[in-house]
């Protein structure tokens, strides 16, 4: 087991750095989802500017769901420090940390890494890494970011019983279904009392904060949109050929929430409006094979690394994001965007604001809308071209790198001002003066982000 330190540079950063600790439970390449890609996409993003960035994740959790995982791959780079905790009790600390909301096993490294060193500590997913516990751990500033609803749901997703949206709780019936043991700590206050040690509360979209506080969470949150690197697009991959059928392409994970079932029965009948591409792997892909059948039109890519993910993007003539669960943001539409690439995306959650505030894209409330949106784009290539152009001036408007580092340097100055923390402040101008950062007032948002509009479904 390697020792672990804290957080502290192994050199003196550079004038104006300030000392950054993330702590999440999943980190690339240990991951399952695209939160964990956010949070590194933050991280580099902070190093690229000079800050000493650190990422404490656990791999216990991540071992006991994927035991073939390589526990020591090789250096992502990008400028960050990897703390990867792992205990020779393996899935039982996990467990433990589940059941006592605390960081049970790893309690000692954790504080030896946050206590001293960082001028700030941001929380991402702590459910498995120490639970609301660790929320009291070090006192830097301290962010916390919901990239999903672990908050407020013990399943995170607000996929009630598996089968449906959660509108009204139900919690110890819902983790019958997900076979998944009651946490009785979140009927003890914990979350609340823990969530007082946090300086600020964010979370990717509106709809997000409204849900939180529909949902009983007490405290303040602030709209922090995502970002994705505006890089050259490759060169390589497939491209649609002028008279074949249109592509509409899926990217995600394979379970019944994410709402293929809807999608797969438009492209195989004789009628179809063009080709569907699923990109990805999941537990429900059986079922969705055999509604598939044998259609010509629908093709199970598997799992595809994200550069090919770019080029089938710049391919389709559409994203379909038919989600009927709750999605925080989607991360995906920002693919989407990025390369010019309209949606069609399911009138619910996050979905609605994101795809509005870009006006590139068509949404859908059943599978008739759904059908009426691609039959309409697969006959009208003027009209895909438009929304995605669209869509392409809206991410540069509102999801850009730096817009993000502006909103977010300028939250942790307004939290040093409050806290009296003029060491961070006077870094944070010199940061600004050698151009590594941009801190600074914006609205709640920054750009010109539009809110959403009520849902027309009853969800």
């Amino acid at each position: 087991m390697k020792p672990m330190q804290p957080l502290q540079p192994p050199i003196e950063p550079m004038p104006g750095a300030l000392r950054f600790a993330f702590v999440t439970t999943f980190y690339p390449p240990h991951h399952f989802g695209g939160d964990a890609v956010a949070v590194r996409l933050h991280a580099e993003s902070l190093a690229r500017r000079g800050h000493q960035v650190d990422v404490v994740y656990d791999l216990d959790p991540v071992l006991a769901l994927q035991p073939d995982a390589d526990p020591d791959p090789p250096d992502l780079g990008g400028g960050v420090r990897v703390h990867r905790l792992r205990s020779r009790l393996g899935v039982l600390s996990a467990i433990a940390t589940h059941q006592t909301g605390r960081p049970v096993v790893q309690a000692r490294r954790l504080r030896r890494l946050l206590e001293v060193g960082p001028d700030v500590i941001h929380f991402h997913n702590v459910s498995l890494v120490g639970g609301p516990g660790i929320l009291a751990y070090g006192s830097a500033i301290k962010l916390y970011t919901a990239h999903e609803h672990w908050l407020i749901c013990p399943t995170h997703v607000l996929w009630r019983h598996r089968r449906e949206p959660c509108v009204e709780r139900q919690c110890l019936r819902c983790l019958l279904h997900y076979r998944r043991p009651p946490q009785l700590w979140r009927w003890t206050g914990a979350v609340d009392r823990a969530a007082r040690e946090v300086d600020v509360f964010c979370s990717p979209s509106r709809f997000s904060i409204d849900k939180h506080a529909a949902m009983g969470f007490a405290h303040p949150m602030r709209l922090l949109p995502p970002f994705l690197p505006d890089d050259p697009a490759p060169e390589s991959g497939p491209r649609e050929e002028v008279g074949k059928p249109p592509v509409f392409l899926f990217v995600g994970r394979l379970d019944r929430m994410k709402g293929l079932d809807d999608v797969i029965p438009l492209f195989t009948g004789e009628r179809a409006p063009g080709e569907l591409w699923i990109a990805g792997r999941g537990e429900h892909e059986g079922a969705l094979r055999d509604l598939a059948g044998a259609a010509p039109a629908v093709r199970f890519l598997g799992w595809v690394d994200p550069p090919r993910v770019r080029s089938l993007l710049r391919a389709a003539r559409a994203l379909i994001v038919p989600s009927q669960g709750f999605e925080v943001f989607g991360m995906v539409l920002l693919e989407a965007f990025r390369d010019a690439t309209p949606v069609i995306a399911r009138r619910r959650g996050a979905l609605i604001e994101v795809v509005e505030a870009a006006g590139g894209g068509l949404l859908f409330d059943d599978p008739a809308e759904l059908r009426s949106a691609i039959e309409r784009l697969a006959a009208d290539p003027a009209l895909a071209r438009e929304l995605g152009a669209r869509a392409r001036a809206a991410f540069v408007e509102n999801w850009s790198e730096e817009l993000f580092m502006r909103r977010y340097l300028g939250m942790i100055a307004e939290i040093a001002a409050r806290r009296g923390r003029s060491d961070v402040l006077d870094r944070l101008g010199r940061n600004v003066a050698n151009g590594a950062g941009l801190p600074g007032s914006l609205p709640e948002g920054g750009g010109k982000l539009r809110p959403y509009t009520e849902q027309r479904s009853h969800f």
